[in-house]
């Protein structure tokens, strides 16, 4: 992380706090889920740093950016992405999002099409109406409190055990970013989502979808059908890994983001 750089800058009346690569290289945003932060993304943005300016903002009520009161719907999140780029003075930057901040970035992909020059979803949050009321009425948001009111290294050796196979910064960063989520982000939970085939079907710059294979949010045949909307999304299936797709394989997730990003800025 050397030469990497933090800051805040003001959107939409919070203060929203980010990481940064830097250098004078084409711009990756990437948006984290929730309960998540930017820095979550540390090891692939190390991958990633050599050829681009990798920028890792935390979402609102997460990390150290502002968490409001209100306003944490899908668009309020796409909202400040917007406006987080506008205020950094971004040229057209990849945005690449996982789960919440694959919604989120969906959702800026569509209202704002000039304003990115392509777009990567990792296993978005793309729920049906049906399975959007059972997330909001399930207990999440209470085991969530319930985690807050845990001694931190408790929390810390649970997900120690539960996830093995990750390394143990990345569970460190992951058990950081936890404690340092608002009660208050769960509102993003309120249904309705956006209309994810709405978004893709309106998607007008190069895109790719990257889902897991074992119990991904974003099923096979829903990726199918969703490439079948658009011809400007292509779709990644990798092997052995869930809805976490970018932490439970980690090397191959960076070598099909990698391999987006040369072909895309090939043709710039």
């Amino acid at each position: 992380m050397a030469g990497w750089t933090t800051g805040t800058c003001e959107v939409n009346g919070i203060d929203m706090h980010y990481l940064r690569t830097g250098g004078v290289k084409p711009s990756v945003v990437l948006l984290h889920g929730l309960t998540l932060n930017g820095a979550c993304w540390t090891p692939l943005a190390r991958v990633l740093e050599k050829d681009y300016d990798v920028i890792m903002p935390d979402a609102r009520g997460h990390g150290n950016s502002g968490a409001p009161e209100h306003s944490y719907s899908y668009n309020d999140l796409a909202a400040d992405v917007i406006s987080f780029i506008n205020a950094l003075g971004l040229d057209t930057p990849v945005v690449l999002g996982h789960s919440m901040g694959g919604m989120t970035a969906a959702v800026v992909a569509s209202q704002n099409p000039k304003r990115l020059r392509g777009l990567i979803l990792a296993d978005p949050t793309f729920l049906t109406p049906q399975r959007q009321r059972e997330v909001y009425e399930s207990d999440v948001a209470d085991q969530h409190r319930r985690i807050l009111n845990r001694p931190k290294q408790d929390f810390l050796t649970e997900m120690q055990g539960r996830h093995s196979r990750r390394s143990s910064e990345l569970i460190e960063l992951f058990a950081q970013a936890r404690f340092q989520t608002s009660m208050r982000a769960f509102e993003v939970l309120t249904p309705p989502n956006p209309d994810y085939m709405q978004l893709i079907a309106t998607l007008d710059i190069p895109s790719l979808l990257v889902i897991g294979d074992v119990g991904p949010v974003v099923s096979p045949e829903m990726a199918s059908e969703l490439a079948k909307l658009n011809q400007r999304l292509k779709v990644v299936q990798i092997e052995e890994a869930g809805h976490g797709v970018p932490y439970d394989q980690p090397e191959r997730f960076s070598a099909v983001v990698q391999t987006f990003l040369r072909s895309f800025f090939l043709n710039f």
